[in-house]
């Protein structure tokens, strides 16, 4: 088994880092670029930065902020945020990102998975999925939560990664901001129908939600945010009872393995 990634995520509107519950309520949670050097300090694996006003604004994702992240981090790097085209992808990996994520963008044009993987690998491509569930299914949302498109999350996943998607980043609408834990249910029922790594997102208030993420979700990475912003839960410290718990985790900055 290959070690959990942990994933601290800054989700920028205006410049800034924000959090809010159920995708609304939102509240600043600091700078993003000093954020994104504590986390790379702290022992994060990766970090993720979604731009979660962009597709609604029509702009692009802010290229000058994520040069700046860039320069300041040595973990690898997601950007996600009104990402329509090809060029937009490369425009990012210059600028920094190691991986870009997209999500309203391949609903509307799901070849656009297709175009990106072939051009740049789908090691880059990751397929950001919001999903609410509606009785016995879960939908998928788009434009940051606000759009629900009908279609059935599960199948959806399965169509992103014959794709092309390297990963899934699964973000639970429900339980988005709660901290009352994952929707474990969706993840294991996502996990068992794709082979690609998948992130668990939305929920987390607990190191336990982050154990059961995995050992429930079977998800391949737990992505958090306010736990780590206003440090309720460090990222070492989640490390420790991850690894006391036999899940597999790299734990460099601790000077072990």
């Amino acid at each position: 088994m290959l070690a959990i990634r942990i994933i601290p995520c800054l989700d920028i509107k205006d410049g800034r880092t924000v959090k809010g519950v159920n995708f609304e309520g939102l509240r600043d949670a600091g700078d993003p670029v000093e954020l994104a050097s504590r986390y790379s300090g702290e022992g994060a694996d990766e970090l993720v930065f979604l731009d979660i006003t962009a597709t609604n604004q029509k702009r692009k994702t802010l290229i000058e902020l994520v040069e700046r992240i860039a320069r300041t981090i040595s973990i690898p790097f997601t950007v996600g945020g009104g990402i329509r085209e090809v060029e937009e992808i490369a425009d990012l990996l210059k600028a920094g990102a190691d991986k870009v994520s997209l999500n309203s963008s391949i609903v509307r044009d799901p070849d656009l998975i297709t175009r990106a993987a072939a051009r740049f690998g789908s090691q880059c491509i990751v397929a950001a999925v919001d999903a609410r569930r509606t009785g016995e299914v879960w939908n998928v949302y788009t434009h940051a939560g606000t759009k629900d498109t009908g279609m059935d999350a599960i199948e959806w996943c399965r169509e992103v990664e014959r794709r092309g998607a390297g990963e899934i980043m699964l973000t639970s609408m429900d339980a988005d901001g709660t901290k009352d834990g994952f929707d474990n249910e969706l993840l294991s029922r996502v996990s068992s129908s794709v082979s690609i790594p998948l992130i668990a997102s939305g929920g987390a208030g607990t190191m336990q939600h982050c154990i059961d993420a995995v050992k429930k979700g079977q998800a391949d990475a737990v992505l958090a945010a306010s736990i780590f912003h206003f440090k309720e839960i460090e990222i070492e410290d989640l490390k420790r009872e991850m690894a006391r718990q036999d899940i597999p985790v790299r734990l460099e900055k601790a000077g072990a393995d």
